[in-house]
């Protein structure tokens, strides 16, 4: 908080502390017999002003990171990623490659143990806890975990998660029993937390200004096109962009939620 320097009626004839009357346009001079704060009027950005903005900047940066008590939902599920990360990293490469196989959610899988192998794909990261899923998951479900809370951004996360792999595995095991894919797709690999990263993304632009929704969805849009373009793996492809749309369908309710949240915590006026 700037204060005002304004003089008071101490001096000779009422114009202020250490003035001469008679003697027009002097300027005031801040009496020197105490230690007081440095003042701070309009254009002073001195060393006070600048500490006094410095916490600010660092609780601006650090609500950008998932933390225990704010968000709960991510910071543990970050701690379980990173993880699974060090053991996919550490591990002998044939013990990876079963737990990587055990989590699939291929339609073999699927067909046998749905729930656990859903629950299974989702505690590993392609490409480690260093790879761009890894710090968009932490961006964005801290974000979106913050605005609308922790058991509604988990939600979110299973919906792009549970239903993206269905549209895609389903369709597959069709395609079998059809006889238009052969009996190896039924185990085709298939795991990590892309397509409920996606859905976050989504949501999570239904609650921002403008001027950063609509970009952000332009360019992680433009990346999964470009990717389904590419062919390299369309059926994930696809399940990247259905998932952003699920993210986009759940708009209303985030807003709602969301608004809920800030009038509960008071920082909106009902």
């Amino acid at each position: 908080m700037e204060r005002s320097l304004t003089g008071g009626p101490s001096g000779p004839g009422g114009t202020g502390p250490g003035l001469l009357g008679g003697l027009p346009r002097q300027r005031s001079v801040p009496p020197t017999t105490g230690p007081g704060p440095a003042p701070t009027g309009p254009g002073v950005s001195g060393p006070t002003v600048q500490a006094a903005r410095l916490p600010v900047a660092i609780r601006s940066v650090l609500r950008l990171l998932p933390t225990p008590l704010g968000t709960p939902f991510t910071s543990g599920y970050a701690l379980v990623l990173a993880v699974t990360s060090y053991v996919a990293s550490h591990a002998d490469p044939a013990i990876v490659r079963s737990l990587h196989q055990g989590s699939s959610t291929d339609v073999a899988h699927l067909a046998r143990y749905p729930v656990a192998v859903l629950f299974a794909s989702a505690l590993w990261i392609v490409g480690g806890f260093l790879s761009p899923y890894a710090a968009g998951f932490l961006l964005v479900l801290t974000a979106l975990e913050r605005r609308i809370g922790g058991v509604r951004a988990a939600g979110v996360f299973l919906l792009g998660h549970v239903v993206a792999t269905l549209a895609t595995e389903v369709p597959v095991g069709l395609a079998v029993w059809a006889g238009h894919l052969p009996g190896s797709s039924l185990h085709r690999f298939d795991y990590g937390i892309s397509f409920g990263v996606a859905a976050s993304v989504g949501s999570l632009a239904g609650l921002l200004s403008p001027w950063l929704r609509w970009p952000l969805l332009t360019l992680f849009g433009s990346v999964l096109a470009e990717d389904l373009i590419l062919l390299d793996d369309p059926l994930t492809n696809w399940g990247h962009l259905l998932a952003l749309a699920l993210g986009v369908a759940t708009w209303p309710l985030v807003r709602r939620a969301a608004r809920a949240r800030a009038v509960a915590s008071g920082a909106v006026r009902t």
